[in-house]
């Protein structure tokens, strides 16, 4: 156990997390919503500082990040609890797993560990991953660090509820923030994830943007029924393109039953093909299309002269038309991030 960094002490040896937008108020001996932190006597303590439930070298294009280091791989990590009950949770197992219990089953890897065996397996980077890393704050922080002391690039793969403070904590030391916004209503993030107030996301991920430079790539897993609506999908087009840019990477992925919702079907792939063209119409660069391998949006094209830049089929990927950030026919900027240049900040 860590102390955690981010809460205040209350009367009554209560405590008040401010880790993620729950800011949970705790009593003692009991946890917040993700489970992660715990009030022992007038002190919260992070339970799952080293705890890693989930290990594997992956392209970088599973989490998926498209314009960022293509074709490297990256190490991957993920621990247990979750500060969303989302209802179509693939991964499930770990993040509702009790962490008191569940940890007898995970390994012990600290941060030096951590960053010596991504690059014994020949890694570029570090992603915390699997379940929300927002919750593992602590040892992300720790980890980070030595991360980009020995060269590392680092990535979240977040649900976005973060605070603002988390997220400057860890500001420094991050390079890609790949962010879900599942959907654009109320009535969608308290059904789907339990969440009452999900538009600090919004915020959150602008700050990533523009005070931490971190690079932003978005996915939406369309779920039908549920976020499929024209007005929805439009609405996160026009806020990517509005708060994000033109050239930020949309995922649109296919969803398959999972968890709680095992009773609705695959989303079509007319579902899919419908948002490209919603994020086409609104303005958005680079459009790609999730779990449908083989579906003409895996591959990245120049929006200026129409040359393939990047094929992929699954996550085989061939770069063809890359010069640093640009289209190598037409030169024209394609927010891809390569290189040590593009690093940010340490």
């Amino acid at each position: 156990m860590r102390e955690a960094l981010l809460y205040e002490k209350l009367p009554d040896s209560r405590v008040q997390c401010h880790t993620c937008q729950w800011h949970c108020r705790i009593n003692v001996g009991k946890y917040g919503v993700c489970c992660a932190y715990q009030n022992n006597d007038g002190v919260l303590y992070s339970l799952d500082y080293g705890v890693v439930s989930s290990l594997a070298v992956d392209p970088i294009e599973k989490k998926p990040l498209f314009h960022f280091y293509p074709g490297t791989s990256v190490f991957s990590m993920g621990s247990l609890g979750c500060n969303f009950h989302c209802k179509h949770c693939q991964n499930w197992q770990i993040s509702r797993a009790d962490i008191t219990t569940g940890k007898q089953d995970c390994r012990d890897i600290q941060p030096a560990t951590a960053v010596k065996l991504a690059k014994d397996n020949g890694c570029s980077g570090i992603a915390w991953t699997y379940n929300e890393p927002g919750i593992w704050l602590e040892y992300i922080l720790d980890t980070a660090r030595l991360a980009k002391e020995n060269g590392l690039y680092t990535v979240l793969v977040t649900n976005g509820y973060s605070s603002q403070a988390a997220l400057d904590t860890m500001g420094p030391y991050i390079d890609a923030y790949r962010v879900d916004i599942k959907g654009f209503s109320d009535s969608f993030y308290r059904y789907i994830a339990g969440v009452p107030e999900w538009r600090g996301i919004l915020e959150v991920t602008k700050r990533a943007k523009n005070d931490w430079n971190m690079h932003i790539e978005v996915v939406t897993n369309i779920i039908p029924t549920f976020n499929d609506d024209e007005e929805q999908l439009g609405n996160i087009a026009e806020w990517i393109r509005d708060e994000l840019g033109e050239l930020t990477p949309w995922h649109v992925t296919r969803f398959h039953p999972a968890h709680n919702l095992i009773d609705l079907p695959p989303t079509p792939i007319s579902t899919l093909d419908r948002a490209c063209e919603i994020g086409e119409k609104t303005g958005l660069k680079f459009i790609y299309v999730g779990n449908a391998p083989g579906h003409r949006n895996e591959t990245t094209i120049c929006y200026s002269c129409g040359k393939t830049i990047i094929e992929r089929f699954g996550y085989r990927t061939e770069i063809t038309g890359l010069e640093d950030s640009h289209c190598r026919f037409c030169g024209v900027e394609l927010n891809i991030r390569t290189g040590s240049r593009n690093l940010n900040k340490v």
